[in-house]
């Protein structure tokens, strides 16, 4: 059986799935309720998402892995 590999979702469609505002979501990650984006490269961030699946499962209860 093979592992899919975690995708890695761009600020755009984040926001789309979650449906939180831009400024939301950084205050979110700030408080470390809303998962840590990761450097893609020199200018590029991107979020993984199987955190962004767990965090919408359960928004409140989330706990950042890092």
């Amino acid at each position: 059986m093979t592992e899919t590999p975690d995708r890695i979702l761009r600020l755009k469609t984040v926001l789309e799935r979650t449906g939180l505002s831009r400024s939301t979501m950084y205050r979110k990650m700030q408080n470390g309720t809303f998962p840590r984006n990761i450097q893609i490269s020199t200018r590029c961030k991107g979020w993984r998402e199987s955190a962004v699946n767990q965090w919408m499962r359960n928004p409140i209860f989330f706990e950042a892995s890092d």
